[in-house]
């Protein structure tokens, strides 16, 4: 019963944040369901039921907080088709050439690219509205395609999702408004996620038994987040956004420097 308890509130936590700051939730969920356990006396879980567990989390988060974010109108349809498609074929042409590439490499290459966005969070962007009109949001559409081509074919070489990297991306590359930005960034690799789902649902490699938990808190705990997002100011967003991908880039950083 404990670790059920323990997941839950590990699946309210990460839910929120997928909410409150467009993410999947998987760079949360994955060390905390690795590492959180055993602290409260639990069996650790073995990689692949984490792995499997954060898929469920990313793919329900993704579901609920591109909802709720659509609901506010923050969500662009142009948008999320042209990066949707564009980082799920890198990323499956990224997962295809992985053996032909040294992985240490890559892995420096996306440390590198998780800092620099991090970076890219905490500076000012000009003409960032805190009440975007989505219907009216213009962007050239190559610099979308680059974007999310570039974040999805280093992921799937390193099998990295890199998802958090497109926020800053959009909003200083593409020039997309922060919380559209935030808003579209969950419909943009629901389709990534869904395709690791089915994947991994169709291997048995997921423990379904432990997934209800995560079923049960993490889509109202997304939609509280989405909530949230919008009483938040947009520096405020963005600071978080910042600590957030920083995290990330410590652990890639430490991945790096594990592989060596």
């Amino acid at each position: 019963m404990g670790i059920y308890l323990l997941i839950g509130g590990l699946g309210v936590g990460t839910g929120f944040l997928s909410g409150l700051l467009g993410i999947g939730g998987g760079i949360v969920m994955a060390p905390l369901l690795l590492y959180v356990p055993p602290l409260f006396g639990l069996e650790p879980l073995s990689m692949r039921i984490v792995a499997g567990l954060t898929i469920v989390q990313g793919l329900l988060a993704c579901i609920s907080g591109a909802l709720s974010h659509l609901q506010f109108h923050m969500v662009s349809g142009r948008l999320s088709l042209y990066m949707g498609i564009s980082i799920f074929i890198a990323a499956m042409a990224g997962s295809a050439g992985s053996s032909y590439v040294s992985n240490e490499i890559l892995l420096f290459l996306l440390a590198c690219l998780a800092l620099s966005a991090a970076l890219l969070m905490l500076l000012p962007v000009r003409k960032d509205s805190e009440k975007p009109n989505v219907e009216r949001l213009k962007f050239q559409r190559w610099r979308a395609v680059i974007a999310a081509s570039s974040v999805g074919l280093l992921g799937g070489l390193v099998g990295q999702g890199g998802s958090f990297i497109l926020i800053p991306l959009m909003t200083s590359f593409v020039k997309i408004p922060t919380r559209i930005a935030i808003g579209s960034n969950l419909a943009i690799v629901l389709l990534s996620t869904t395709a690791g789902f089915i994947g991994k649902a169709a291997t048995g490699q997921i423990a379904w038994m432990l997934a209800i938990p995560i079923a049960l808190t993490v889509v109202p705990a997304t939609y509280v987040g989405s909530l949230a997002s919008r009483r938040v100011k947009v520096p405020g967003l963005r600071k978080a956004l910042a600590a957030l991908i920083a995290i990330a880039a410590i652990r890639i950083w430490v991945s790096f420097l594990l592989a060596w």
